[in-house]
């Protein structure tokens, strides 16, 4: 990437770091939930799911302010977090927070849809021989329904990589600190002679973008003949 300059560099890096980290952290939250909403009936079932997808519908800078009001230095979570020395808001981390909220959805579509396609009364003979709930889990369901859940993980990466409203809202747009690629592309199309720095960023979004989408086929394919035993 020698044609990208510093300062576009830097986006980039920081864009792949972010996602990664927006990915990993939110990935065994989005299983549990996931499989919550698959497999279990509870009082507020319909509520948890519409807080799920609740990003997916709201303007992304509504979801950046919902997240500067709580986890700001002054929210009622950010001001306790600050208390043991972490802070979000402003910060890389809360990139990554604010990217983890808005493809939270997306990974758990994925995933649940996955949990769904397994047909129960595999889990449930499992069950009948003594195994307990985790056992079956992670013996039956687990292995069933990986495609899922990589497909879910890399789709969660690639709308991390292109966030934009929320973590301009939440974390603001800091040259180093906080300008992901999104938001280096509009700050480049701010200024005269910026347009070519923004479409070598837009180059680069759109190949991390299909390269993601790629990979995540050709790995659930590999992990579903190897499944289904072809």
């Amino acid at each position: 990437m020698d044609w990208l300059g510093p300062e576009e560099w830097q986006a980039v890096a920081l864009s792949l770091r972010v996602s990664l980290w927006a990915t990993l952290a939110s990935l065994p939250l989005g299983i549990f939930t996931a499989y919550a909403l698959a497999r279990w009936r509870f009082p507020g079932h319909g509520l948890v799911n519409g807080l799920v997808h609740l990003p997916l519908i709201l303007p992304p800078v509504v979801t950046g302010y919902l997240l500067l009001l709580t986890f700001g230095t002054r929210g009622p979570v950010g001001s306790v977090l600050q208390d043991i020395g972490i802070v979000l808001a402003f910060r890389w981390t809360g990139a990554a927070l604010a990217a983890a909220v808005m493809a939270f959805p997306l990974m758990v579509r994925a995933i649940r849809l996955s949990i769904e396609a397994v047909d129960p009364k595999l889990e449930q003979a499992a069950a009948t021989l003594g195994a307990s709930r985790l056992w079956v889990f992670a013996t039956v369901t687990l292995p069933m329904i990986l495609p899922g859940i990589i497909a879910g993980a890399i789709l969660a990466f690639a709308k991390a990589m292109g966030e934009f409203g929320a973590t301009i809202t939440f974390v603001s747009n800091i040259p180093g600190q906080t300008r992901t690629v999104p938001s280096a592309i509009y700050a480049f199309l701010q200024v005269p002679g910026g347009e070519d720095a923004a479409m070598r960023l837009v180059l680069v979004s759109v190949a991390v973008a299909m390269t993601a989408l790629l990979v995540s086929e050709v790995i659930a394919r590999k992990i579903a003949a190897r499944v289904s035993g072809t």
